[in-house]
């Protein structure tokens, strides 16, 4: 059985977002209830259909919790995606369209928040105390390996040593998505960026600037995913589901901390695997993809990612991001029309779901004249990781 087609994106709702710390005495469940307003508003679903829960990373906000708190009668189907970060995102929405396709759930809610202590760093987080006694970390922690910025950073610096990525290379991406969300009201990072601006910022984890980084903030998100069938009578016009893969290679599985990847694979993004696999289910290949909403948790990761998925050959995503080429007007692939995790907000991924949506029905502040169909894709990191392929 295919879950092509079978089911649709049928609503989104986002909360307001804050800065690192804003929500965290609001609590998560609340914030939660906010993103589900919406996204019951926007779709015209009632509450009461929903029997169905889907999120991923840790989450303690399990259905028994929210289930009561939202008002929501039945519970028939639940999962949580493996692994941390937003490696899961897709496979959230994937999940909820197999349940449904199987009979499983009628309408499942695919939620995700972000509400941090204020004396915490989510992005410190394999350097936290909490991890000193894992066995797993005496590979990295030792070395100074402490968080994802240096794991990544060492993965893209073999990229340029391979291929001459340069650093300008990645202020093309930052520059990109800064363009875009500051046509996106709901964006945080609204100052203009240039090419010498990102250059002239600070090194983070050699070679990535702070602007090469996502932010670091609280907020949520909420998306509604229903059969065909049923989204046919809702209030927005249906995204179907074409595709989702999660997983990948296994010897990606615990590479990005052990950094031990072989050469074929150790450059890259570690989503050649599920590409593959994705456009196989689809019927499509990247030729055919009008937006791509590509995981921004640092810049020369969207440059990876567009190797990987097709959109050119192995060593040449610096090429392809040269002269503004993400840009939505003028560029050889619009990338990131809501900002990304980089410029809008980081919500481990969900957001680039959402800006998809937006994208298929017409409505994106950066609109793709005409997009029949847009790739969303999360991580890169441990596996699993996941993607996405939606069509008006």
């Amino acid at each position: 059985m295919s879950l092509k087609d079978q089911t649709c994106i049928a609503g989104v709702g986002l909360t307001d977002y804050g800065r690192r710390g804003d929500f965290f005495e609001i609590g998560s469940v609340p914030k939660i209830a906010e993103a589900l307003d919406r996204a019951l508003e926007d779709s015209g679903i009632d509450r009461r259909e929903i029997d169905g829960f889907c999120s991923y990373s840790v989450d303690p906000n399990d259905p028994s919790r929210l289930a009561p708190a939202l008002g929501i009668p039945n519970i028939n189907y639940s999962s949580l995606v493996f692994g941390g970060g937003g490696g899961g995102t897709c496979g959230a929405v994937a999940n909820a369209a197999a349940a449904i396709t199987a009979g499983l759930a009628e309408v499942v809610m695919v939620y995700k928040t972000i509400t941090q202590p204020p004396h915490a760093r989510f992005g410190a987080s394999y350097g936290s105390a909490q991890l000193a006694a894992n066995p797993l970390t005496d590979f990295h922690r030792p070395f100074g390996l402490i968080s994802p910025v240096q794991f990544f950073s060492m993965i893209f610096r073999r990229h340029m040593h391979l291929y001459g990525t340069t650093s300008r290379h990645l202020a093309e991406v930052a520059v990109a998505t800064r363009t875009h969300a500051r046509r996106n009201p709901k964006a945080l990072m609204q100052a203009p960026l240039t090419l010498e601006d990102h250059q002239e910022s600070r090194l983070i984890a050699d070679p990535f600037r702070l602007f090469d980084c996502c932010q670091e903030n609280d907020g949520g998100g909420v998306i509604l995913v229903t059969s065909a069938e049923r989204a046919r009578d809702l209030a927005q016009p249906p995204v179907y589901i074409m595709a989702g893969a999660q997983g990948g290679s296994a010897e990606w599985g615990q590479a990005l901390t052990s950094q031990n990847a072989s050469d074929e694979i150790y450059a890259t993004a570690g989503h050649a695997h599920l590409a593959k696999r994705l456009y196989a289910m689809a019927g499509v290949g990247p030729e055919d993809v009008d937006v791509a909403l590509l995981y921004d948790h640092f810049s020369g990761l969207v440059i990876l990612q567009l190797e990987d998925y097709g959109f050119c050959e192995r060593g040449e995503g610096g090429a392809f991001v040269e002269d503004g080429g993400l840009l939505w007007e003028g560029g050889r692939l619009p990338v990131n029309t809501h900002g990304g995790n980089l410029s809008e907000v980081y919500l481990l991924g969900l957001t680039h779901i959402v800006e998809a949506v937006r994208q298929l029905r017409g409505t994106s502040t950066s609109q793709v004249e005409g997009a029949e169909i847009a790739l969303a894709t999360a991580g890169p990191a441990n596996l699993p990781t996941s993607s996405l392929l939606l069509r008006r």
